[in-house]
């Protein structure tokens, strides 16, 4: 039976939910680390506390996908688990800010982290299966569009999470400034905005979206009337076919893990240590600014400390905004990029337009003030602060390269069926450079570069390098075909009579 085809706002009400959890998403990455600052975190304990992140996602990815293939309630299939991702985050969302109010009763470093690990568990319990929504939803002739509305709710929510607390700061006034132990006013209103939309666009989804009936959706799907049952194994019979799988991947998986491992380290560095770098070098604030003893050591924090901090705070989101703008704009033409040139050259492109965006950080130190009108606010802010909108662009170019050319790569090279288990394994090649890196990127700043964050952008610049140098020896097998059908329809063009 052929599957119904849906309308546009069928498909976008399929994809809204994506909506609210990329704002979450958003506001995680850009002011995770701002929120452990202000809770008392060194710049070295940083990495360690971000290593949550990756963690949760390794533990719960797998678990949510294989027991959401399995599940089907009167809600449907993957609706409970979005819906419960989504309440759990926002709840989280909303006491995270309020870590001090509970300092009775545990210390707000720590309540932080717990949240952050509820937070981030919540959002890849709502996200996994929200692209197996759209997979189950929507019918293959009209999955790219399905896939192109979904991008594009990602992009935009991504936009509004990163720029929340600069609209709550320059539009609607509130403190953009923290005590020691505490967490500024925007960062927590904008928690508890993006924390109502969130919840507000997963429950329109679930609403507005009727799963298919298990028999329904098996006869749309051309599966079996009734799944077989799945042998049990032992703990040890599961790790040795894991093992197997893993000794017997295909090549072009083992070479892009490397590729991957050099791309993903450098994202981890930019959300833990980004803030950091563009307050010391494009407001010129003295790294020992960002420990926690020395601020304790200190009667007071000067007025226009505190008021730079905040506002490097509040700018990070503009940058942020500017990435996703240019990664969404990229990701248009990366297509016919690849697709005229190979998607090796596009995607090692991609990775040295990061490289460079990254390298050139540190050249940003003008710290006249200038004045930039940006339609909502006109603001005030270090003309090197303005400069690092044009590294951003690069930066968004090689995250566009990041999520989407190792995938189009690793596709056309597993066998058919084994694509679902490779590509999860895949997933371990994504959370395992952020793991390294979380465990020696402290060492790495206070030893190597005594604290000045910009280093840790140099090393992300040059993990890029090496990435775009790596996927240099990626074989990619549909590249070759391609180019190997053309070298022969040249020499039958060649050979046939005039």
């Amino acid at each position: 039976m052929k599957q119904p085809k849906l309308s546009f706002w069928q498909i976008w009400n399929v994809s809204f939910g994506f909506f609210g959890v990329q704002i979450g998403f958003a506001l995680q990455n850009a002011n995770m680390s701002r929120v452990f600052s202000d809770l008392g975190a060194n710049l070295y304990s940083l990495s360690f506390m971000w290593l949550l992140a990756p963690l949760m996602g390794v533990i719960i990815q797998p678990i949510v996908g294989a027991s959401s293939d399995r599940t089907w309630t009167r809600l449907g299939r993957r609706s409970p688990f979005i819906l419960g991702g989504a309440l759990t985050a926002g709840v989280a969302m909303i006491l995270m800010p309020q870590a001090p109010v509970f300092v009775s009763f545990i210390m707000p470093m720590l309540f932080g982290l717990i949240m952050l690990a509820v937070m981030d568990a919540a959002f890849n319990v709502a996200f996994q299966p929200f692209r197996a929504l759209v997979s189950d939803m929507v019918p293959g002739e009209q999955r790219n569009q399905g896939y192109s509305i979904q991008s594009l709710l990602i992009n935009m929510g991504a936009i509004i999470g990163s720029i929340l607390p600069f609209v709550l700061t320059n539009v609607l006034l509130l403190s953009n400034e923290a005590e020691l132990g505490e967490v500024a006013e925007t960062v927590a209103w904008s928690f508890y905005l993006g924390a109502f939309i969130m919840i507000a666009s997963v429950v329109w989804t679930v609403v507005k979206t009727k799963e298919y009936a298990p028999a329904e959706y098996r006869q749309y799907k051309g599966l079996a009337e009734e799944p077989a049952e799945v042998e049990k194994k032992s703990l040890t019979e599961k790790a040795q076919g894991m093992w197997q799988l893993m000794t017997s991947m295909p090549k072009t998986m083992k070479q892009l893990a490397f590729v991957q491992f050099f791309s993903w380290f450098p994202m981890f560095l930019m959300w833990v240590y980004i803030l950091a770098a563009i307050t010391q070098t494009s407001w010129g604030i003295d790294p020992n600014w960002f420990n926690a003893d020395y601020i304790k050591s200190v009667e007071a924090v000067p007025a226009e400390i505190s008021a730079a901090k905040g506002a490097a705070g509040d700018w990070l989101g503009i940058l942020y905004a500017m990435m996703y703008i240019a990664a969404a704009l990229f990701s248009m033409v990366m297509g016919k990029m690849a697709n005229t040139f190979g998607r090796k050259f596009t995607y090692a492109v991609g990775l040295l337009a990061g490289a460079i965006g990254f390298l050139s950080m540190g050249l940003f130190t003008q710290a006249e003030i200038v004045e930039v009108n940006l339609l909502i606010a006109q603001v005030e802010i270090p003309a090197g602060a303005l400069g690092l909108l044009v590294p951003m662009i690069g930066v968004g170019i090689a995250w566009a390269a990041i999520i989407a050319m190792p995938y189009s790569i690793l596709a056309g090279a597993l066998p058919a069926d084994k694509t679902g288990v490779y590509m999860g394994i895949f997933n371990f090649t994504v959370a395992g450079p952020q793991i390294v890196c979380g465990i020696i990127a402290g060492p790495i700043l206070l030893y190597l570069f005594d604290n000045n964050a910009i280093g840790m952008m140099w090393l992300a610049g040059a993990s890029l390098v090496l990435g775009a140098i790596s996927v240099c020896f990626v074989n990619d097998s549909k590249e070759a075909e391609n180019t190997e059908s053309k070298k022969a329809g040249a020499n039958s063009a060649e050979n046939s009579p005039a």
